[in-house]
């Protein structure tokens, strides 16, 4: 746990790898069913009420181990839990997972419903590591990228000069138009420099910018 989190917190995430969507798996292990279930979530609460549900979905199972990494503001919060398991043989395996494919704002559950042969300790570990993974894979890994809010005004001449310019560095949110025309515009942080610079450049310094 210690050099993931050394790993993340050396650096400054301007981008982020997560998950897409939610993801959902099933494997067979010598008759024990496992289940995964993979999910993005925004903070440590969102986590911990998903595992809550897929618990309560599978009352009946045998186990439901877990696993999340959570980045809320800078703050890490990460956790794994062997759901009576023998110690160290599923919810870290579940963990390694998030570790090695270096994706944040995670939870991933396995649920597993013996079917009367044990797995031993190694079979366990993959048993766990194998559906985690597969229920990740479904969900599909995204990388994400950290953005700005950003204010644009100008005007109404200078505004068909940089639509272009604004369309491939930004996302526009809203746009107004009165005596002058304004943007709100989703950028990139790591573009927000550059894009700032070209659209002064362009437009001869005559436009408003304003971070919100």
């Amino acid at each position: 746990m210690d050099r993931i989190l050394k790993r993340f917190e050396d650096k400054t995430l301007k981008s982020y790898r997560t998950l897409k969507g939610c993801g959902k798996a099933q494997k067979e292990f010598k008759n024990s069913l496992f289940i995964g279930y993979a999910r993005p979530v925004e903070n440590e609460a969102e986590a911990k009420a998903f595992i809550r549900n897929i618990k309560e979905l599978h009352r009946d199972a045998n186990h439901n181990v877990s696993a999340y990494f959570i980045n809320e503001n800078n703050s890490f919060a990460l956790k794994y839990d062997d759901d009576g398991e023998p110690a160290g043989s599923s919810g870290k395996p579940v963990f390694k997972v998030l570790e090695s494919k270096e994706i944040l704002n995670v939870v991933v559950v396995v649920t597993r419903y013996f079917g009367g042969t044990k797995l031993g300790f190694g079979g366990l570990s993959r048993a766990y590591r194998d559906t985690a993974l597969a229920a990740i894979e479904e969900a599909e890994v995204i990388e994400v990228f950290e953005q700005v809010r950003l204010r644009i005004r100008l005007r109404y001449a200078e505004s068909q000069k940089v639509r272009n310019l604004i369309e491939k560095y930004a996302e526009i949110q809203e746009e107004m138009y009165s005596d002058t025309v304004e943007f709100i515009l989703l950028v990139r942080e790591e573009l927000e420099d550059e894009f700032t610079k070209r659209i002064k450049d362009q437009t001869k310094n005559k436009v408003v910018l304003e971070r919100l």
